[in-house]
């Protein structure tokens, strides 16, 4: 497969070139999956709206790279549990766009338009907001995921789709045959116009340079808007149709139309691209503990691309208690992310997340973990590989992830890993000890 731009080239943001083809572009985002498998963390949320690194949600990462792409009218399509996503869009990116030069971000929800069903696969979601995109009058459309995490200039796939006088250009990512059978793996020609498409197949083929190596598709799409138009009214008529791109409309196209893939590279100038479908927990959180590495592949800290948020007015995270001596009590926070308005009073944090507001107090310990807002880890506490949802307060000489028998008979979430995870609003019952007292290290409330 051949490259078309260098990672870090044409960056809109970087040096103010701002390219009039954007302009002619709409863009779908589908945030409307349930998220089932990061369940207990989408219970109350939207898959788009977990939080992620800290200071972000998941859906921050592809809004960041339209903003960053210069493009400016996103419709967001929505589905199940939507108002924790809905609220962030308010409160974190309404004022990065202009209604009156025509730049929108506009949340969608289901409105039963076109027929009385939920949306019955990602070319339905399309189909049935049709008239949203047609008032529009775009040349283009662009369709992403809102829930991956990866840094991508949609501008340059959007001038390859115009040079190449593609109907369909599909995001192609080089991925190894084992992660190819939860992909589409396409076959491409010298020219990267697709020839074969497979949706997840059990023997995925590989690519013809490398027999260890298959090209996925990453559900990105480039769409000339009358042919996108012309294919979902016709998928709209097929009822053995599961009205999905990579099922139906995407190997439909191949026989009698311009469909070309494009080489992701990412800009983080990094040798490999960065891309992470977090739907599962041990996925979710691998990659939070790729970004307090000493040098992650997804960079955080790269001004020339920026990933925005809501970043909440709060004091800057205070380190107090700096004592020496066999009992000493430290504050401090090693290999970790520290947001704002937390406070590690005396307590130790080492590999973990801490988001904003959180407080570790004297003599707790927190490792290898994740901790959402206003979480409170009380004295002489013991964190170790888990994620904990927002405001969850941690009772004193509480012990997580040691004894994991005890984390399930507490009630609470354990993955085959041996991962913890403790819900948003989890209660537990504080068991009594053999002699009749209360056992401070069996209770949880939040």
């Amino acid at each position: 497969m051949q490259p078309e731009h260098v990672a870090g080239a044409n960056m809109p943001n970087a040096v103010g070139n701002h390219d009039p083809m954007m302009r002619q572009t709409v863009t779908v985002i589908l945030a409307g999956g349930r998220g089932s498998r990061l369940e207990p963390l989408t219970r109350d949320r939207a898959k788009p709206a977990v939080p992620i690194g800290g200071a972000y949600r998941i859906i921050d990462f592809v809004l960041s790279n339209c903003l960053n792409s210069d493009m400016r009218r996103l419709l967001l399509l929505t589905q199940y549990k939507a108002q924790s996503l809905d609220r962030h869009i308010n409160v974190a990116w309404r004022n990065y766009f202009c209604r009156e030069l025509g730049e929108f971000i506009d949340v969608v929800p289901p409105q039963q338009r076109i027929d009385d069903n939920w949306y019955q696969g990602t070319a339905d979601a399309v189909y049935q907001n049709i008239y949203a995109i047609e008032r529009e009058a775009p040349e283009y459309v662009v369709i992403l995921a809102g829930d991956h995490l990866y840094k991508m200039n949609y501008e340059s796939m959007v001038n390859f789709h115009h040079r190449k006088g593609a109907d369909v250009t599909v995001g192609a990512l080089r991925v190894s045959r084992e992660e190819a059978r939860q992909f589409g793996v396409m076959q491409v020609d010298t020219d990267n116009r697709l020839v074969e498409f497979q949706e997840k197949p059990e023997n995925p083929r590989p690519t013809l340079d490398d027999p260890d190596v298959c090209l996925a598709s990453m559900g990105i799409y480039v769409f000339n808007t009358r042919f996108l138009f012309e294919r979902l009214c016709d998928d709209a008529t097929q009822p053995d149709s599961e009205h999905d791109f990579g099922k139906n409309i995407i190997p439909g196209a191949i026989e009698d139309s311009q469909v070309f893939a494009f080489p992701f590279t990412d800009e983080n100038r990094k040798r490999d691209a960065y891309w992470r479908d977090v739907g599962t927990l041990e996925a979710y959180y691998e990659a939070n503990m790729d970004l307090v590495g000493v040098d992650p592949q997804l960079n955080l800290y790269d001004r020339q691309w920026p990933i925005r948020s809501f970043q909440p007015q709060l004091p800057p995270p205070k380190f107090v208690f700096g004592s020496e001596g066999r009992s000493s009590r430290r504050g401090e926070a090693l290999d970790s992310i520290v947001c704002q308005g937390a406070i590690i009073s005396g307590g130790c944090v080492r590999r973990s997340i801490i988001g904003t507001g959180c407080r570790i107090n004297s003599y707790a310990q927190v490792e290898d973990s994740i901790l959402f807002d206003d979480v409170n880890v009380g004295r002489h506490s013991r964190i170790r590989r888990a994620i904990i949802d927002k405001g969850v307060q941690i009772p004193p000489e509480t012990e997580i992830g040691y004894d994991l028998a005890l984390d399930r008979a507490r009630g609470l979430t354990v993955t085959d890993s041996g991962l913890v995870v403790i819900a948003r609003g989890e209660m537990i019952a504080s068991p009594v000890s053999t002699n009749g007292s209360h056992d401070p290290t069996s209770s949880l409330t939040s």
